[in-house]
Formats: C-alpha cells, sequence, structure tokens
C-alpha cells in the first residue's frame, strides 16, 4: 500500500473516533508497527493529527464516532474480482421469490448485479445496496431502521425492538473482517450486536469472504464456527484454511474469476 493511501486510511480512522491505536492502523492499512509509527510522526508533524502514546487522535475530536475498520470507500477498491466471483456465487444459492438477508458490506454489495435479473425479498441494513436494487431490479426491498453510518454505508439500531425481528430469512450473506479457528471476527462492537440479531432471523449462515480474510484477526468475534453453514471465497484460500472449515462441518464453495467470462462465451 502506497504512503499516501496509508494516510488517506489513517486520517479518516482517526475522524471516526477519539484514539485510534498503532495496532487498530496497521489492520486497517495491513503494514508493520515500525511503518504506522512513522507515519503517525510524519502526518504529526504536518499538524494533520496529534500523536498520543500507542497511537493517534484527530486534531478536532470527532462529535459523532464512527464505526471500526474500514470504510466502505476504501474496501470497494480492493480485491474487486474476487469479489465478484465470490458475489455471482452467492446468489446462484438463491431461489426466486425466496426472502434473504444482506448484511452491509463490499463483498455482498456485488450481490446487487447479478440479483438485478431476479425476484426475491431482500432484507438488507446496507443503504447502498437497498438503492441500487431499488433503481435496477424487481426485488421486494426491506431496510433496517436506525442510524446511517457514513463510513461504512449501513444502518445500525441499538433497540431491539425494530423492524430486524420481525424478518425471517432462508439465507444471510454476510462478510466479516476475518475467519479464523475462533469464528467470525468484526472490529466493532456495534456492529456485531447488530449482525447477531441479523443472524438469528435466518436458518442458514452464508459468508462471503476473499482468502485474504482467513490471516486477518481481530480482538471481537462475531460467532463462533459452529454458526456458520456455508463459506465462499476466491481460489487463493489455502489448504490450512479449507482444512479448517472441513473440520468445522463448513460447506466451502470456491468461486473461479472467470466464470462470467466463461458464461459470456457460451
Amino acid at each position: 500500500m502506497h504512503e499516501k493511501e496509508r494516510h488517506r486510511i489513517i486520517l479518516s480512522a482517526v475522524q471516526d473516533r477519539p484514539v485510534v491505536t498503532v495496532v487498530d492502523l496497521c489492520n486497517l492499512t495491513g503494514v508493520s508497527e515500525a511503518t504506522v509509527r512513522r507515519d503517525i510522526a510524519q502526518l504529526h508533524m504536518q499538524k494533520k493529527l496529534r500523536r498520543v502514546r500507542g497511537g493517534a487522535e484527530a486534531i478536532t475530536p470527532p462529535q459523532f464516532v464512527g464505526l471500526a475498520g474500514r470504510t466502505f470507500a476504501v474496501n470497494e477498491t480492493m480485491k474487486i474480482k474476487e469479489k465478484q466471483a465470490i458475489a455471482r456465487a452467492a446468489v446462484e444459492l438463491c431461489e426466486d421469490g425466496e426472502p434473504i438477508i444482506i448484511n452491509g458490506g463490499t463483498t455482498t454489495f456485488q450481490m446487487v448485479h447479478p440479483l438485478a435479473t431476479r425476484r426475491l425479498q431482500v432484507f438488507t441494513n446496507s443503504f447502498p445496496i437497498a438503492e441500487h436494487l431499488l433503481k435496477h431490479s424487481k426485488n421486494t426491498i426491506m431496510l433496517s431502521g436506525g442510524a446511517i453510518y457514513r463510513e461504512q454505508n449501513i444502518i445500525l439500531s441499538p433497540f431491539e425492538n425494530d423492524v430486524t425481528r420481525n424478518f425471517y430469512a432462508r439465507r444471510m450473506f454476510m462478510g466479516a473482517q476475518g475467519l479464523g479457528p475462533l469464528g467470525l471476527m468484526e472490529a466493532d462492537p456495534l456492529l456485531i450486536q447488530a449482525e447477531q440479531k441479523l443472524i438469528g432471523q435466518a436458518d442458514e449462515l452464508v459468508v462471503l469472504v476473499d482468502s485474504s480474510k482467513f490471516e486477518n484477526r481481530s480482538s471481537l468475534v462475531l460467532c463462533p464456527l459452529t454458526k456458520i453453514d456455508v463459506v465462499i471465497t476466491d481460489d487463493g484460500i489455502s489448504d490450512r484454511a479449507a482444512q479448517m472449515l472441513e473440520a468445522a462441518d463448513i460447506k466451502l464453495i470456491v468461486a473461479q474469476e472467470n466464470a462470467a467470462a466463461e458464461q459470456g462465451s457460451a
């Protein structure tokens, strides 16, 4: 990752939260602690943020605290072909007329394109997913209520009695920050709270993650492997990660990036 892009991610992170740790920034940028510390020192000298013990904070603290993790805009530019292939494989699991839940995220967002020709009942907490499907498909769309978190483009409610409890789904499709032996991992407690409510409303949980997510770790576990029914990923998945899923009795679907090209030439 280039220095300019790292600086953009770091500055975005400190605007979201009062203080961001060096470890958080390593997870966001994928570089070493030494590199992050140099970036913080440079941005501190430029008076773009304030260096503090173990991390950094904004010069002007944010009035509205956002969610931890990379922004939607940043994630959207990463591993696009892999995400498109994974999303196509996910939509192939669906039958017209089925009720499904699509959790917000940049991999799940790619489901909107193959869903354009389908007719399903879609419940989502993603503003861009709902907007795209309303404009470009005949699917029935339901949105969760709550506050819109601009950086992640999702809607989260802190209340137990929201519309989430009234929607039953055949499947729930979701991404995650990481996937390991302990289960699905996310970076923010509020996000985990909302996603756990959604998981409880579906018969089957389908996880959409590119192969890099098997190497990612977070301090927060969303759910154990026993809650996951299907994992869809790309062909970069390691043998170790595949064996982990097999041992947990999780169905693994490996999406091929060239599937769309083959369909187009058929």
